[in-house]
């Protein structure tokens, strides 16, 4: 009689497992108002939304003016000079009032290639930002795609805690009936309530994390609490369109490193444009006027040129500025091209790591802990095991699943990450 009991419980067990469950499970099934984005859905509304890539486009208009405005014919403008002056001269006859004016413009002019190197220095600012921008949306992209897919992979890992509570409740129920029927033991009985509140503590814990994972993906998408979305894809990792040497030969054309390039080249150009400041500026101007009694008056015309003499500041503080500046920069470009390929390397052998993980789960072990369920089912009824190893061999197959959709998910984080860094151009 009791192996029939508990073999009625296994087969109760073993159909609740095998049983589809609901899109994210019956206890975190959305409400209708949660919205329901797929990875291209949640990328558009990024793209749209997210704060700090707005925030670097609004800073591409003040870097293109500074350019627009270095790419003007001379850095600046002509001054106009107007004077009137109105005399007085004693004479023999009392006092004459003598007017007198004159106009004139000057021009200062750059004698050093100033003009050349500010707009070298603008031009490449404008390159390097509009590069930055493009590298921050696609780390913006791979970062709301890996935010997707921790969403997918806790609805998963929810639908399993929803069917291992299903599971170890149902079998708690059925060997309490039995030891107040006299036929289970204590030790059975305790070791079955253990397993159901641990399998509920599990789910809880897990409805927490997804609760979590929702928000973070809200975040970047700007999405109130009450619309936090549900994910809708999958993990399966799908072939690759590229191998590690291809990344490799690839990463000089990443908009990271040309950015980190265009940077250097503008900061030269600006230690060139400080250092063409040591050269003082010309000035020249022109004017007229006219001067004299009424009765003899002057007609002057007046060619003035003004030069400063660089005896005591010679732009020593720009200059060291500048070069401060053209040093970093460099040091910033030696530095991504020599660890971003070492990066790249990393992230690929780790995904090839993952991806045989992936295979061992989905190919041996999953399916061998499924038969270990039927072998299971088999040997309860022949009355070979016992209630401890039926609950030994259920917890193996859901651990299973478990490692299975933590690797996916791992692999899926690490594919990202190198298609980020690596400057892929695929979609996420």
């Amino acid at each position: 009689m009791r192996i029939t009991t508990l073999a009625l419980a296994a087969a109760i067990t073993l159909c609740a497992t095998a049983a589809p469950a609901k899109p994210g499970g019956e206890i975190a099934q959305p409400s209708t108002s949660t919205p329901t984005l797929t990875l291209s859905e949640a990328l558009a509304l990024a793209e749209d939304a997210n704060p700090v890539l707005r925030a670097r486009k609004a800073q591409l208009d003040a870097a293109e003016g500074a350019s627009a405005e270095a790419a003007a014919l001379l850095a600046n403008n002509p001054q106009l000079n107007v004077d009137a002056t109105r005399r007085k001269v004693p004479v023999d006859s009392g006092i004459e009032h003598w007017p007198e004016w004159s106009a004139g413009v000057s021009q200062t002019f750059e004698v050093a290639g100033q003009r050349g190197h500010r707009r070298e220095a603008t031009g490449q600012a404008v390159q390097a930002l509009r590069l930055e921008i493009e590298d921050l949306r696609r780390q913006q992209r791979a970062e709301v795609a890996q935010r997707f897919y921790k969403v997918v992979a806790l609805q998963r890992r929810l639908e399993l805690e929803a069917q291992a509570a299903r599971l170890f409740d149902e079998t708690a129920q059925a060997v309490e009936r039995r030891r107040a029927a006299g036929e289970d033991t204590r030790l059975d009985a305790n070791v079955a309530r253990v397993e159901a509140e641990r399998a509920r503590n599990q789910h809880a814990a897990v409805e927490d994390a997804l609760t979590q994972a929702r928000s973070e993906l809200a975040r970047p998408l700007q999405l109130p609490p009450s619309q936090w979305p549900v994910a809708s894809g999958n993990l399966d990792p799908a072939p690759l369109a590229y191998d590690e040497e291809g990344l490799l030969r690839q990463l000089r054309q990443t908009p990271r490193l040309q950015a980190l390039t265009a940077r250097e080249t503008s900061a030269k150009a600006r230690l060139d444009l400080a250092r063409a400041g040591r050269y003082p500026d010309v000035t020249v101007g022109l004017s007229v006027g006219r001067e004299g009694s009424l009765d003899a008056r002057e007609h002057l015309t007046t060619l003035s040129v003004s030069v400063p003499l660089p005896l005591f500041r010679h732009n020593d503080a720009a200059i060291g500025s500048a070069s401060s500046e053209a040093s970093q920069a460099r040091i910033d470009r030696e530095a991504a091209e020599r660890d971003l390929p070492a990066q790249v390397h990393v992230e690929w052998t780790r995904l090839e790591n993952l991806r045989q993980r992936v295979d061992r789960l989905q190919k041996t072990v999953v399916p061998a802990l499924s038969s270990n369920e039927e072998l299971s089912r088999k040997s309860l009824k022949a009355g070979q095991i016992g209630l401890l190893e039926l609950i030994v061999t259920n917890r193996q197959s859901l651990d299973a699943q478990r490692d299975l959709v933590d690797a996916l998910l791992d692999y899926q984080m690490t594919r990202l990450a190198l298609e980020a860094d690596a400057g892929w151009n695929g979609h996420p």
